[in-house]
């Protein structure tokens, strides 16, 4: 018996100490960076330009693999069954953290209890826009002009931040419109200009271009405040709906029993990859809010969105399965 207990202290001793050691010397290998949506969009090409700067930080290449699918749920389910060794990162938004429990029945994953965060990476204001030969000038315009029940709006899809951001409008402001998705904000913006719909919720990532050319008449920002790159288009709150705010956002996650020395280490090459000078002038050119946070504070953050949206979406009704 004495034996045994010796030889479990052994082994425990070596498992601790050996566990210290992957510590220490994280990362020593390549790092992955799981990304819920097709290459080419807004999530996507932040996480590859957010990589680089990581991988460049911890002298070890991180890859970047989409996993797209059933609204970003394949990818979530991949890094909360993932080993809890912080070699492979979630790109975590609104959908992934908040929106998921609420919209599907059944998850294969609990993002309350399987996923821990690293960090923020930022806040994307979203406008209404429609083409600049529109009637309508204001938001308070484009109300009347809803009432006569033909009023289409177009999001980049289902149960997005831009979608759930239009029907909270609709339910605080007295706006009625049909929703139209689409693949993407892109597609939606250009079936806006071809005016095969009437509007479109647009994020800053896309939509900065076009309302700095002038492309587009832009009625409002769901923001608290202006967007520095649109200040001429006020708020809904400046409108008299103080409570009709909403973003995108975007993240960083890993499972949930990772070590928090190597939840630290994540946290400080994400910050510094944010802080990069060509980040910071990418996020000014579109607009993108951004401020350091702590793995704690994001998780202070995504609480407080889970606690808005949540019972929003199941008062809204809207669901992603039956």
């Amino acid at each position: 018996m004495l034996a045994q207990r010796v030889l479990a202290g052994v082994a425990a001793g070596t498992a601790m100490g050996g566990a210290a050691l992957a510590q220490a010397t994280y990362p020593d290998r390549a790092l992955r960076l799981v990304v819920g949506y097709p290459p080419g969009g807004a999530s996507d090409l932040f996480a590859r330009l957010l990589a680089t700067h990581m991988a460049s930080r911890f002298g070890q290449s991180v890859v970047v693999e989409n996993r797209p699918g059933g609204g970003a749920v394949l990818a979530s389910e991949t890094v909360a069954r993932a080993p809890a060794d912080g070699y492979t990162i979630l790109h975590v938004d609104n959908g992934i953290l908040t929106y998921n429990p609420a919209l599907y029945g059944r998850l294969p994953y609990d993002p309350d209890r399987d996923l821990t965060g690293i960090g923020f990476i930022g806040r994307f204001p979203l406008f209404l826009m429609v083409r600049p030969d529109h009637t309508a000038n204001t938001f308070a315009e484009m109300v009347t002009r809803s009432k006569n029940g033909t009023l289409s709006y177009a999001s980049p899809g289902v149960a997005s931040p831009h979608h759930l951001a239009m029907e909270m409008a609709k339910r605080r402001t007295g706006l009625e419109a049909s929703h139209v998705p689409y693949r993407g904000t892109p597609a939606a913006v250009q079936d806006l200009l071809a005016g095969n719909v009437e509007c479109a919720v647009v994020d800053c990532a896309t939509g900065t271009p076009y309302i700095a050319a002038g492309r587009v008449k832009t009625l409002c920002c769901f923001s608290e405040v202006r967007s520095p790159t649109a200040q001429q288009v006020p708020t809904l709150r400046e409108l008299g709906f103080g409570n009709a705010v909403a973003y995108g956002w975007q993240g960083m996650s890993v499972a949930a029993a990772t070590p928090a020395p190597m939840v630290a280490k994540l946290n400080e090459a994400l910050l510094a990859a944010v802080a990069a000078a060509d980040v910071q002038a990418r996020f000014r050119d579109l607009g993108i809010e951004n401020r350091a946070s702590t793995p704690a504070e994001f998780a202070a953050f995504v609480a407080q969105e889970n606690a808005e949206w949540r019972p929003l979406i199941r008062e809204l009704g809207i669901k992603l399965d039956s």
